[in-house]
């Protein structure tokens, strides 16, 4: 998820689940060919297990991509073929590539011979009027007979003009089955589902017909809900943390990140929902976001911001 997924979030959320595989936001193979690689592929060595997300259409750049990408140690290489945006589709990116199944099986099989890391595939149900199930079943079998494995099906088709990226998460019905069908007709396949997810429970429900479930949206604005995660679906021992020990672990990374150079708003930003439900939480919230865009704003700031909750 643009902007989302960043670095800093992805370190809280790895504070709250020691298991849960992390996205990056998508990065377009060619930032990374004629850009500041260090910008696009750095992270925390703490974020693992970690995937890296890139949208592109040409095989060519996307393994040249890959294999620059490799280099930094992702435990795996997504391909988005599910973003819907007009900027997006402008670059011949996301889901606008349904379409063209065979360029994306090109993609994937380019991009697999230039990594020893998995290489798997995002994608929606369809796109505009090309979207009953045996469209989703011709992508599908053009995606196994590249070698992909693994494929995040977000279970809402995309329209390709006249949505916004938003309204294209929330207008276009949610069909499970298709995703359900497909684990179904490619057993061998490993099938995650996207879309709509907002707890552990659903979670459990749709592990019943699938192998995985990826979770967007929620998980950025209730980023606590997935504490439980370890426990329940990775049968980890762990004590699960409190959201006070979660927000005490981040401020030794804030305090490196402000020492590197790094203004406290890009982290903290991340933060303000981890207190959702509970006393104080507005309190919180309010406190950082008034301070927290300031010039002289430091990591004090979310120690003081804690005193407004406990």
């Amino acid at each position: 998820m643009m902007d989302w997924t960043t670095r800093d979030f992805r370190f809280l959320t790895r504070l709250i689940t020691r298991h849960t595989l992390l996205y990056t936001e998508m990065v377009v193979a060619q930032a990374i060919l004629h850009g500041d690689r260090d910008r696009f592929l750095s992270y925390n060595d703490e974020e693992h297990p970690l995937a890296l997300q890139l949208g592109g259409s040409d095989p060519g750049q996307l393994a040249q991509a890959t294999a620059i990408a490799s280099d930094y140690g992702y435990d795996e290489i997504n391909l988005n073929v599910g973003c819907p945006s007009d900027r997006v589709q402008q670059g011949k990116i996301g889901a606008v590539l349904m379409a063209e199944p065979q360029r994306v099986a090109d993609c994937v099989s380019a991009m697999q011979a230039a990594t020893c890391a998995p290489v798997t595939v995002k994608t929606r149900i369809g796109i505009d009027d090309q979207d009953d199930y045996a469209f989703l079943h011709r992508f599908v079998e053009h995606m196994q007979a590249a070698g992909c494995t693994s494929l995040t099906i977000h279970a809402r088709k995309a329209i390709l003009s006249g949505l916004s990226p938003k309204e294209n998460r929330e207008i276009p019905p949610l069909i499970y089955q298709r995703a359900y069908a497909i684990k179904q007709a490619f057993p061998q396949l490993e099938v995650i589902l996207n879309g709509g997810v907002k707890s552990l429970q659903d979670v459990a429900d749709h592990l019943e017909d699938v192998d995985g479930v990826m979770i967007g949206r929620e998980a950025y604005q209730n980023p606590y809900f997935l504490a439980q995660a370890d426990a329940l679906l990775f049968d980890d021992p762990h004590p699960i943390p409190s959201r006070q020990q979660v927000a005490e672990a981040f401020i030794p990374y804030l305090e490196r990140r402000f020492a590197a150079g790094h203004h406290p708003k890009h982290a903290l930003r991340h933060i303000l929902s981890l207190f959702q439900g509970q006393p104080g939480a507005r309190a919180f919230r309010r406190h950082l976001s008034e301070n927290m865009h300031k010039a002289d704003a430091t990591p004090q700031l979310l120690i003081d911001a804690l005193g407004k909750v406990f």
